[in-house]
């Protein structure tokens, strides 16, 4: 059975933040970019459209963008934990999406969301700003992991979030919930991307680990449409050679899959 390829997602951030490390990322298999607004100014995010998208004119092909807006996010010395805030759709993020409708950017991620409820009312909002971007409901909390059959109804992508996930969930249950979401997603026909720590032994060496290569073939047998690459190329030294370690190992994967699928 032939499969359409898996996409890879690369973050764009201080380390790759340049048309000609743009331009690799793309040539070595970058198929969408992604930007943190949890981060960085609307200044620095408008430069980072520009060049991804004259990446892709020069190489004539589509890379979409997606727009990863912060939700109810509280920055700490140790990272960011959730604030707990009753709205999922933060007064931030609305100036965000706002600030950047003008570009057209073809996804926005939206954090923490629990039900459809949270989907719905971003979807509201996008129509009444006239911004056509589609939804990934990002993964992150238990409420969603409970509620996950209607939100992948309801969203047009989900992200299985492990780094703030890990956080909500017992450690040793992880790897079971992304399989479950993988196979709901799979039998909906759903595209889903699997992101956090996918190829972090790169950030610093110039080979992945053992443990890197088993979780992203893992993933890819499981179901996964999409990896997500996040400070391995954003802040990593070798943010070019993740994205050729990850297409090597997605491609491989996605030819064994139907091989292994019944094992």
């Amino acid at each position: 059975m032939s499969h359409q390829p898996i996409q890879i997602i690369a973050t764009i951030g201080p380390t790759s933040a340049n048309l000609d490390t743009i331009f690799a990322m793309a040539e070595a298999g970058m198929t969408m970019a992604r930007l943190n607004f949890s981060w960085g100014t609307y200044t620095e995010h408008e430069q980072y459209i520009n060049w991804i998208r004259n990446v892709a004119e020069a190489l004539n092909i589509h890379i979409p963008i997606i727009q990863d807006i912060s939700g109810p996010r509280l920055q700490t010395e140790a990272g960011h934990t959730f604030s707990s805030e009753k709205e999922i759709l933060t007064a931030k993020d609305k100036e965000s999406i706002i600030a950047m409708g003008p570009f057209a950017l073809e996804y926005i991620a939206q954090s923490y969301v629990a039900d459809a409820s949270d989907i719905n009312q971003l979807r509201n909002f996008l129509e009444e700003q006239n911004i056509q971007s589609k939804i990934i409901a990002k993964i992150e909390r238990q409420e969603a992991i409970d509620n996950i059959d209607e939100l992948i109804a309801c969203s047009d992508a989900i992200m299985i979030a492990r780094g703030d996930l890990g956080d909500a969930v017992p450690y040793h249950t992880l790897p079971y919930i992304q399989k479950d979401i993988l196979t709901k997603c799979t039998q909906a026909k759903k595209p889903v991307i699997v992101a956090t720590e996918m190829l972090s032994s790169m950030i610093v060496a110039t080979k992945p680990s053992r443990a890197d290569v088993s979780d992203i073939t893992q993933a890819v047998l499981d179901g996964a449409t999409i990896t997500m690459m996040s400070n391995e190329t954003a802040s990593g030294a070798n943010p070019v050679e993740a994205v050729q370690v990850m297409r090597t190992i997605v491609d491989e994967a996605l030819r064994r899959r139907d091989e292994y699928s019944t094992k």
